[in-house]
């Protein structure tokens, strides 16, 4: 039961932390890793998923912004987004390899949707970023960085 919650907890973490809410996936991560109580593997498994898919969402309600313009929830910090909206343009796809940074990853993956980039690439490219920033983390951890 307690892998069950441990996981869960991850997984949830790691997907708020990829929309718009304001969360912390890296603390329960560390905080997972350190106890080793679980699977290195699986717990950056799960979190590198939860945090895929916060993305998803993200790109979701950029394709979506046309009828979702308004609601709460929709609501991003319009600096970010312009700039956000400018790494898109200048750098295209590839700016999503910055989808794991703080404060202009998340505007970026819902800039993706809005300018309609195809599903594919964005999920390569993002799971790229995210999970290569939860491996480095742990090497971080481990002392090998």
């Amino acid at each position: 039961m307690s892998d069950l919650v441990a996981y869960s907890g991850l997984f949830l973490s790691a997907l708020i932390a990829a929309t718009i809410l304001p969360m912390q996936s890296e603390a329960v991560l560390t905080a997972l890793l350190v106890a080793g109580n679980q699977s290195a593997f699986l717990l950056l498994a799960v979190a590198s998923v939860g945090n895929v898919l916060g993305a998803v969402i993200n790109w979701a309600i950029g394709r979506s912004l046309d009828k979702l313009r308004g609601r709460f929830w929709t609501k991003q910090d319009p600096k970010a987004l312009i700039r956000a909206t400018e790494w898109y343009h200048r750098w295209g796809k590839w700016s999503l390899l910055l989808s794991w940074a703080p404060f202009i990853g998340d505007p970026l993956t819902a800039v993706a949707g809005v300018l309609r980039e195809p599903i594919l690439p964005f999920l390569i490219i993002v799971t790229i970023a995210k999970t290569g920033r939860y491996i480095a983390l742990y090497l971080l951890l481990l002392g090998l960085i």
